[in-house]
């Protein structure tokens, strides 16, 4: 077969593979998509694709088998990383699948700034920091009450000796203070992971959520990016707030907010909880 026959026919292998997974007929896309990468191995929307039919199977190994193929011939595949990403928080390889997942989010974000690829990815990271962050919290949580206690035994050990010297009323009082001053303390500790409401600047002022690709328009506005463009697209050209005129080649990325944002939730894992 010569080599436009072999492109026509793994073309051919593609839809059939694609035909088979829209119907759940998962084995026979991956046999269609297998068949087309023989023909034509350079071709990598057939390694994500497969990939993708492992994933309905829960065949984690082969995902990250053939997003890893993919990402070989084309560093920049934004499936490639994505699917990968998941393979490794499937294997509780944490920070490399959230490494892989905020490769695939930047990549998406400059290809396709509102494509459905950049929302499902962020969800996706989104849940990955979340339990990140809720399993620190939780072991943080079990250090703290440990302390607490300690601390807790170690005044009560004090006010005891003073009570066998008859320094009762005195060591009393003190004793009292130092708790309560002790609960101050361990309940500031533990703000950071508690929930609260996210500070209004680091929201957009659109849908709220908090930022995770902010551009600021000529009028000096912030917004989300996927955001802002859709209601440029879709309802006008024209900033919502000041209702002066805006293109999307205008929009600057405010790397500011961007930063401050990424501070927070470094500070307070609970805000990536979105669903």
């Amino acid at each position: 077969m010569g080599q436009t026959g072999a492109l026509d026919r793994a073309e051919k292998l593609r839809k059939d593979g694609n035909s088979y997974f829209k119907k759940g007929k998962y084995l026979a896309a991956i046999d269609a998509y297998t068949e087309a990468i023989t023909l034509c191995p350079k071709v990598l929307a057939n390694y994500t694709n497969r990939a993708l039919c492992h994933r309905a199977r829960n065949d984690w190994t082969r995902v990250e088998e053939d997003s890893r193929k993919a990402i070989q011939l084309d560093s920049d595949w934004v499936k490639g990383h994505y699917y990968l990403g998941l393979a490794l928080l499937q294997k509780q390889e944490y920070p490399d699948g959230v490494k892989e997942l905020e490769r695939a989010l930047d990549l998406g974000r400059g290809a396709d700034p509102k494509g459905y690829m950049v929302e499902e990815i962020w969800q996706e990271l989104a849940k990955a920091k979340y339990m990140e962050w809720e399993e620190a919290s939780s072991k943080r949580e079990w250090e703290l009450q440990s302390l607490k206690k300690a601390c807790e035994s170690a005044l009560k050990e004090k006010h005891d000796a003073f009570q066998m010297e008859g320094f009762l009323d005195e060591s009393g009082t003190t004793n009292m203070k130092q708790l309560e001053a002790l609960g101050r303390v361990f309940e500031k500790v533990a703000e950071a992971d508690t929930e609260s409401e996210v500070p209004d600047y680091l929201c957009c002022n659109i849908s709220l959520d908090i930022f995770r690709d902010p551009v600021i328009t000529p009028s000096g506005v912030t917004y989300e990016r996927s955001v802002i463009l859709n209601h440029l697209g879709k309802v006008g050209k024209f900033d919502p707030v000041t209702r002066e005129p805006v293109e999307p080649s205008q929009l600057i990325p405010n790397f500011a907010i961007k930063e401050a944002v990424q501070a927070y939730l470094k500070e307070h894992g609970w805000a990536y909880r979105t669903w």
